[in-house]
């Protein structure tokens, strides 16, 4: 029997689930139906959420032939044969390509399907969960509108849960059907934003509430709970969810968001990335850290050590500890501004040469090139310091290091300050 999810599929944009910011009266994607103009698009978001009932739905308002591939297991050739096939028909004007998970073909293969999509014959609607703009070739994502498809609200799934629960007595045959409100609650609850996942489970719970001798079924709490599995993370490894929750967890130690930072690794816990934690916690130990806590770094480092050594389960208890010192921690990103100002000039200004008091003087015949000939050894000098020229002649004045106001930082200035005067 075909999937509940399948069976419920929406066949009007006005039944869609979700996607208020482009489905709705007045918002763009209604326009282009109502219109009747449908130009290549890419739809890009997580599974559930209605990218292909929207092809299949624009494939309904239109005279062109729909014909539906996964990249997954199909090639160039495939495509090509399909097109062909439907120029041959005369029935046809045209041919809307639905293309599930585009990402699978090579640049090679998407530079061969720009081919296609520019003799404006084929309307391609392809669809990815990867961000497009690190999976798709350009010349496609230039000839193509992007449609950003989120996860589900809530309250959008519960109501769409609700629709079907309305349906479920004219696709079975029982004599009486009872699905408790908190069962769907519940499913909105833990299906992470996708739809099909709530239907899929509701589906299962109605399997498990059936019974036979009373011709009757019961979706109650009870065996929602008892048919569903672990709550799905959306987390897909190396993938755009990977790279937002640890964009998130490193913004969130930046801004000194305890309960943030807390919420966004067990996110990352939960999807065992142990490497992107790790990573991450040294890099706020420098980059957002820094100077105004010098001794971050050492901390972290012991931390993402024993984290690595332990792995998990307990590998949670040290990373939570860096996380909550470092989100704590005073800020200072004067370490990296310093970096990135010089690397700068070193793209884009002339920077000159080595003094040569600085150059390397330890071989014979150094001095009679004049290296190292005037440079002072500050040691030799009170409180170990000597005023000398260190940067090249033409860039002698620049400032790259600039403290910022903490207290560690401060210090330092000051102290420099009394010695150089």
């Amino acid at each position: 029997m075909q999937p509940l999810a399948d069976r419920l599929r929406p066949q009007s944009i006005d039944d869609m689930i979700g996607q208020s910011h482009i489905i709705g009266k007045g918002k763009v994607l209604n326009k282009l139906i109502e219109n009747q103009y449908i130009p290549n698009m890419i739809l890009y978001g997580p599974p559930g959420t209605g990218k292909t009932t929207l092809a299949n739905i624009i494939a309904n308002t239109t005279g062109k032939k729909y014909v539906k591939l996964n990249a997954v297991n199909c090639g160039v050739k495939e495509i090509k044969e399909v097109i062909d096939a439907t120029k041959r028909d005369l029935f046809y004007n045209g041919l809307i390509l639905m293309l599930d998970e585009i990402q699978a073909l090579n640049k090679k293969q998407q530079q061969s399907l720009l081919e296609v999509i520019e003799e404006g014959f084929v309307t391609l609607i392809a669809s990815t969960a990867d961000n497009p703009y690190f999976v798709i070739y350009k010349a496609i994502l230039s000839r193509s509108s992007i449609f950003e498809f989120k996860y589900i609200e809530k309250e959008d799934i519960l109501n769409g849960l609700k629709r079907a629960k309305d349906k479920l007595k004219t696709l079975y045959a029982y004599e009486t059907i009872n699905v408790e409100d908190k069962a769907l609650e519940y499913i909105a609850q833990t299906c992470n934003g996708d739809m099909r996942t709530a239907l899929n489970k509701l589906e299962l719970a109605f399997n498990m509430g059936i019974d036979i001798g009373e011709d009757m079924v019961n979706v109650t709490l009870e065996n929602v709970i008892e048919s569903s599995s672990v709550k799905v993370l959306n987390y897909d490894n190396g993938g755009d969810d990977s790279y937002s929750t640890l964009s998130a967890f490193h913004k969130s130690l930046r801004g000194s968001d305890i309960d943030a930072s807390i919420h966004y690794l067990a996110r990352l816990v939960k999807a065992q990335d142990i490497q992107g934690i790790t990573r991450r916690l040294l890099c706020v130990a420098s980059e957002d850290v820094g100077l105004a806590v010098p001794q971050a770094i050492t901390i972290t480092e012991a931390c993402v050590s024993s984290a690595l050594q332990l792995g998990f389960p307990e590998a949670r208890i040290p990373l939570a500890q860096a996380t909550i010192y470092l989100a704590q921690c005073p800020k200072s990103n004067s370490a990296i501004c310093a970096i990135d100002l010089a690397l700068a000039d070193l793209d884009n200004i002339e920077v000159g040469d080595i003094p040569l008091h600085l150059k390397d003087a330890h071989y014979a015949g150094a001095k009679n090139l004049g290296r190292g000939v005037e440079y002072k050894y500050p040691h030799s000098y009170p409180n170990h310091y000597i005023e000398q020229q260190y940067l090249p002649d033409v860039i002698k004045d620049k400032k790259y290091y600039n403290p910022s106001k903490n207290k560690n930082e401060i210090a330092f200035e000051q102290y420099w300050k009394s010695i150089k005067k």
